[in-house]
C-alpha cells in the first residue's frame, strides 16, 4: 500500500501523521519506506534526530518524479508512506499519482477545510487517469470537548471525499516525540495518542482492504 498526505496548508500536521503512521505499520513487522516529498525536509530532520536505530526507511525526493520512480523505490516494501509537500505543485501531482490511498489532514479549523478546496480538485483530476485511487480527510490536531471538530466533520461533508471515523487530539506528546525522532508509542506506549495512531493506522488498512 502507498499512502500519500497532502494538504497545501502548512500546520496541519502532515509530517506528524506521515512519521508515526509509518512507525505504527512497522510496529507488526511491516517494512515500510518513508519518502520525504517535502522540500523542507521535515521527515528528513525527524529521522536525523533519532539516536536510536531507525524504526523504518526514510529517504528524501522533492522532486516530481515520484510517480515514475514509486515502482523502484517500493521494491521490497509492504508499505509506502509519502509525507507531500505543502503547495499544490507538479510534486503534489506526482505523490497523488504515485498513491493507492490519499490522506488529506486538516485541523477543525474553517481555513483548513477552505484550503483543503485544490487538493479535492487535483484528486478529481487524478482519477481520470486512475480510477481505483481512494481518499479520505483525517482530522488532526482536534481539541477535545468542543463543538467546532462536529462542526468541522459537517463542513467537510460539503466535498466528495469521505472523513475518516479515526480522529487524532492536539497533545504536547506529538512534539516531544518529534524533537527526540520518536514516535509517540516509543514514548508511551499505552498513552491516548499511541491509542489514537493506532485506531487510525487500522482504519486505513480496513479502507484499503474493503
Amino acid at each position: 500500500m502507498i499512502i500519500g498526505l497532502l494538504n497545501q496548508k502548512g500546520g496541519v500536521g502532515k509530517t506528524t501523521l506521515s512519521v508515526n503512521i509509518a512507525a505504527s505499520l512497522s510496529r507488526s513487522g511491516e517494512r515500510v519506506l518513508l519518502i520525504d516529498a517535502d522540500p523542507q525536509g521535515s521527515s528528513l530532520d525527524w529521522a536525523a534526530a533519532r539516536k536510536e536505530s531507525q524504526l523504518f526507511s526514510v529517504v528524501g525526493l522533492p522532486r516530481p518524479t515520484i510517480h515514475k520512480e514509486i515502482k523502484q523505490l517500493s521494491s521490497g516494501y509492504d508499505h509506502v508512506v509519502i509525507d507531500g509537500p505543502p503547495r499544490v505543485t507538479e510534486l503534489a501531482r506526482s505523490a497523488i499519482m504515485a498513491a493507492d490511498m490519499i490522506l488529506i489532514p486538516v485541523q477543525p479549523s474553517p481555513y483548513d477545510i477552505w484550503a483543503a478546496d485544490e487538493v479535492v480538485k487535483l484528486i478529481e483530476d487524478a482519477r481520470v487517469f486512475k480510477e481505483t485511487l481512494l481518499s479520505y480527510f483525517v482530522i488532526n490536531r482536534k481539541i477535545t470537548n468542543t463543538a467546532i471538530g462536529r462542526d468541522s466533520v459537517e463542513a467537510l461533508a460539503a466535498y466528495s471525499i469521505p472523513v475518516l471515523s479515526s480522529a487524532v487530539v492536539q497533545r504536547i506528546i506529538f512534539a516531544e516525540s518529534a524533537a527526540q525522532g520518536k514516535a509517540v508509542y516509543e514514548i508511551d506506549e499505552e498513552g491516548p495518542a499511541a491509542v489514537e495512531i493506532e485506531l487510525l493506522k487500522d482504519e486505513i488498512l480496513k479502507e484499503f482492504l474493503r
